[in-house]
């Protein structure tokens, strides 16, 4: 789960479940806040010359495959840098702007996570 907590100061408490992580760069997309601080976030189209926006503090915790929801995601490759290839790490699930949105949009924007803002 993203928060909508760009600095990680911000934060003051441990999470109910998983830990806290920051650093991740979006390549190919932007990320639009929830309207409040209940409301998650979302990819949306990339600005104009912001090309490796930083991604909010960002909740994990693990889900068993079963109990997985996957409508409205877009599983995200993670890299450790923009060379990609053979810097990937894992795959994020990316909250989409509706439940009812296809993820190729992202897949053919290449939209990725970064580590590492090059």
């Amino acid at each position: 789960m993203v928060t909508n907590t760009i600095e990680p100061e911000e934060i003051t408490q441990y999470p109910e479940n998983g830990a806290y992580i920051h650093g991740f760069f979006l390549e190919g997309a932007g990320w639009e806040f929830g309207r409040n601080p209940a409301e998650e976030g979302y990819l949306t189209d990339s600005v104009l010359k912001d090309l490796h926006p930083k991604l909010p503090v960002v909740n994990i915790y693990a889900v068993p495959f079963d109990e997985q929801i996957m409508s409205g995601i877009y599983k995200c490759p993670v890299y450790v840098t923009s060379m990609r290839g053979p810097t990937f790490v894992f795959t994020a699930n990316l909250k989409m702007d509706s439940d009812m949105e296809d993820q190729s949009k992202w897949i053919l924007a290449g939209v990725a996570l970064l580590m590492a803002d090059d």
